[in-house]
This record gives structure tokens, sequence and C-alpha cells, in this order.
């Protein structure tokens, strides 16, 4: 199992700069909190070494990839089946963005990204027809925000 690893507020400060932007060089992230760029590489590649921070990302806009439609749906599959069925369940869709698997009802929650209702309807569509999946619920999202956001820091 994973252990805690130690994080201080400097290392925390380096982590909030990078979420809010990923592509900060060095001495930026040094200007902001006063350490020189070599300092702030050697605690990056100490975060990255424990595993703290386990990659770098790009944020899409799915409306200009043609799938600006956003969704989760809940499934539930029969009281015999695997965590790892379930997980897998989506493997082939290249619209499921995530499966989430959880304890309790339901068993799993899916991030979707499609092109319209149509599209989102043969997603479900063909999720159904696995033969797993005993039931459904999908939300479609309205809109999205992050903390940083409705805070006013990003």
């Amino acid at each position: 199992m994973d252990h805690e690893i130690a994080v201080d507020g400097t290392d925390l400060e380096i982590i909030d700069l990078l979420v809010r932007d990923g592509r900060r060089t060095l001495a930026e992230i040094g200007s902001a909190i006063s350490l020189s760029a070599p300092a702030v590489k050697r605690r990056l590649a100490r975060l990255e070494d424990t595993g703290v921070i386990r990659g770098f990302t790009a944020v899409l806009d799915h409306e200009k990839l043609g799938r600006p439609i956003e969704a989760f749906t809940e499934l539930r599959f029969a009281g015999k089946t695997r965590v790892a069925d379930i997980a897998g369940i989506a493997a082939d869709l290249p619209e499921v963005d995530t499966v989430y698997t959880t304890a309790g009802d339901p068993d799993a929650l899916v991030h979707l990204r499609v092109r319209d209702v149509a599209d989102l309807t043969r997603v479900i569509d063909l999720l159904r027809r696995s033969g797993k999946v005993v039931g459904t619920k999908t939300l479609i999202v309205l809109g999205t925000e992050t903390p940083a956001q409705a805070s006013g820091r990003a």
C-alpha cells in the first residue's frame, strides 16, 4: 500500500502553480515562490520520484474536438459481477473518458464525452448491451467549474 509522502508548504505552492498552469517554466515558478530555478527543479524531481506528481496533462476543449456534451452514467450490475469486469466495461468505447468503480449503489460511474444526444443514446445502448449491466441512470452536465475558478484564482 502507498504511504503518505511528506510535502511542505513550498511543495504545495509549486503543485498549486502547476495545477493552474502546467506549462510554467522553472524560473516562473521560482519567481512566484522566491526560489531559484534549480531549487524548483530539485523539488519537482523529488515530487515526481516519490509519485506525488504522476504526470502532466493537456486540458482539452472538447467542443472543438467534436464532443461537446459531457455526461455521467451510473451503472448497476448483477450482484456476482467482479469489480475487474465492471472496470473494463467500456474498454472499447472512445466516448468513455473514465470509469469509476464505487462501493454501494451504483456499482460504477462512467464519465462520457459525446457529439450529441443521439450519440449519447448510442453509447448508453452499447453499455447496456454488454449483458452485464442491469440498470443505468444518466446525468448530462450543464456546466463545470473547479474550486480554483470559483474562488477567482484561475
